[in-house]
């Protein structure tokens, strides 16, 4: 009786080859079971900074530590096979100097075993991405809102209104390929712009707020779960397991309270 081949996980090539090909299916999870979920259906599992808010409750991804992203990307990778594991690098872990991304983006790798890292930032942090591509860390890009940059931005606000910021955004995605990203997060763009910036570059571009001519797209799994509060327009609900959770947790309280649990199945004589 022959062993079960091992699962192969998708790789940096497999998704760099994936341009204007069958869309790339891409979730956030940051626990093992999540991951176990999403692994046989996804392409790409983020690791994401939003772990900050959805899981720890903090106010923005500002508060992320390192050590975080680390300890989230271990059990993302423990529950998962098939996907590829990639991990954001926290708000000061890499803008400081390529040597400090390629420090922390180094440790990020060895100690989770993840596929690729992910960074904010276009054209300004074009020698970073060469940085770290040139010795051997795979990074995928992200441009349009990025969340870690929200104080300087104003918020959470659409890029590309107006016209005239369209050849920077244009030119901050052709910066972030030119330094070997092998993939590109174009989030909370206008429609338009998302299909300017994936026609003008070669990478695969993954949508979130941006347009289904993407490449790719992505959302928070808990939004997309219905077990966040409050989310931004461009968050289709395929699900509502909030209201399904709380009503579940509301039935054991009034178990508990009036007896009835635990019953006689539930015990041991």
């Amino acid at each position: 009786m022959s062993a079960q081949a091992p699962i192969r996980r998708i790789t940096v090539p497999d998704i760099a080859g994936r341009k204007a090909q069958t869309p790339i299916v891409a979730l956030t999870a940051y626990t093992a079971p999540m991951a176990a979920m999403v692994d046989p259906h996804a392409e790409v599992i983020l690791v994401g900074d939003s772990l900050g808010m959805v899981i720890h409750g903090l106010p923005s991804t500002i508060g992320v530590t390192l050590d975080m992203m680390i300890l989230h990307g271990q059990a993302v990778m423990r529950g998962s096979q098939r996907a590829m594991v990639v991990i954001d690098m926290p708000f000061g872990s890499y803008e400081e100097s390529p040597e400090q991304a390629f420090r922390n983006a180094a440790r990020v790798m060895a100690e989770t075993g993840a596929g690729a890292v992910k960074l904010e930032g276009g054209a300004r942090m074009a020698d970073t991405i060469a940085f770290l591509t040139q010795r051997g860390i795979p990074v995928m890009g992200h441009i349009g809102l990025t969340p870690q940059a929200t104080n300087t931005m104003g918020g959470f606000k659409t890029q590309g209104r107006d016209d005239a910021t369209w050849p920077a955004h244009i030119a901050d995605a052709r910066a972030v390929q030119q330094a070997g990203a092998f993939s590109l997060v174009v989030e909370g763009v206008m429609e338009e712009l998302a299909v300017k910036i994936t026609e003008a570059v070669t990478i695969p571009t993954i949508g979130i707020g941006a347009s289904a001519r993407c490449d790719g797209q992505i959302l928070v799994l808990d939004d997309m779960l219905g077990l966040s509060g409050r989310v931004p327009r461009f968050v289709r609900k395929f699900g509502d397991l909030g209201p399904r959770a709380e009503n579940a947790i509301a039935e054991y309280a009034q178990a508990v309270r009036d007896r009835s649990f635990p019953a006689a199945e539930q015990t041991y004589r």
